[in-house]
């Protein structure tokens, strides 16, 4: 599982990429297997509902026989501060057995007149064997995340622990 939620660190940052500059973001899902290597598909719909469905549909179908995969697109998330804008982000690792980790990671919209931040991200959900060793898994998705050369800086310059 490890090295899937490496996959999603990757891939959220580069979400947050897109995201920072106000852009939505089109539902992506990445793939990797040790036979075809690393990719990942957009899910483009004129509803961003349909997008993410069509991604969902893909990532518990499989069809191109992955072994870890990474769900990410633009959603909410409530916290006690209220509605939150976040990227949802749906971890699969495809090993025996399967095991799926749901985080989210808020961010403040680029148009809020305070300007974009990204908060902290959230486990919501484990599904898999044993419980969830948490720390080991956040090390992991931040060591994916530093890995975007492009997006880390973006991720770190506005990064905003407080909620």
């Amino acid at each position: 599982m490890e090295r899937a939620i490496e996959l999603a660190g990757f891939f959220a940052a580069h979400g947050i990429w897109c995201v920072a500059e106000g852009e939505p973001l089109t539902p992506m899902l990445a793939q990797e297997s040790a036979a075809y290597g690393r990719n990942m598909l957009r899910f483009a719909a004129d509803q961003l509902e349909d997008g993410v469905a069509q991604a969902q549909e893909y990532l518990d179908q499989n069809p191109g026989q992955a072994e870890r995969a990474a769900l990410v697109y633009d959603g909410f998330i409530t916290l006690p501060t209220g509605r939150t804008d976040a990227l949802i982000v749906l971890v699969r690792s495809y090993a025996r057995p399967p095991t799926t980790l749901t985080m989210a990671v808020p961010y403040r919209h680029a148009q809020s007149p305070s300007g974009f931040a990204l908060h902290r991200p959230k486990f919501l959900g484990w599904q898999g064997p044993g419980t969830a060793d948490y720390k080991a898994l956040g090390d992991a998705f931040f060591r994916g995340v530093e890995s975007h050369e492009a997006a880390a800086p973006v991720w770190a310059q506005h990064n905003d622990d407080s909620i």
